[in-house]
């Protein structure tokens, strides 16, 4: 039998066992995470973004992620700290690619969690460190999309001097 037609029968029957539900198709079943939060400049120096705070780019920040992966006979955990420096929108993010036993869902049941902080910032203006570090954070999940968002809160510089003109 001529190989081409070999390969295009088996296609066929695996295609034909799939739709009949004997096999089951691959399917992904952990999610791709992302870490992000943003950094700015609380030029009020009062912990809140105002109108005059603006969004900081270029500030170093680290984050440190520990998950619990989910396996059925050990219970292993996955952590790591990276360095990320925020975009010119004062957005800093972590990719993670799809990690076999890692869900998103149950984040705070299984002891997933990451928390950043602030390693610096960009400008000598906007330096002195308000919020330093966080944890809170809050898991968005799509199941569409396989994806899921680990949002941690806003961290913030503030300049050495209160601004009395803009902010009273």
């Amino acid at each position: 039998m001529d190989p081409t037609i070999g390969c295009l029968l088996s296609s066929l029957l695996l295609t034909l066992s799939i739709l009949s539900g004997k096999v089951e198709p691959a399917r992904v079943l952990n999610p791709q995470i992302t870490v992000m939060g943003i950094v700015y400049c609380d030029i009020c120096s009062n912990n809140t973004f105002s109108h005059h705070s603006y969004f900081l780019p270029g500030a170093e920040v680290k984050i440190d992620c520990m998950f619990d992966a989910i396996s059925p006979r050990t219970m292993e955990q996955i952590s790591f700290t990276v360095n990320r420096t925020t975009d010119k929108h004062g957005v800093y993010k972590l990719a993670i690619p799809s990690v076999d036993g890692i869900e998103c869902a149950r984040a705070r049941e299984v002891g997933n969690f990451c928390r950043a902080s602030l390693m610096s910032s960009s400008t000598a203006a906007c330096n002195v460190p308000g919020y330093r570090s966080t944890s809170d954070e809050f898991a968005v999940k799509s199941e569409e999309t396989n994806v899921c968002i680990y949002s941690l809160s806003a961290m913030n510089y503030r300049p050495s001097r209160r601004n009395t003109t803009l902010c009273g």
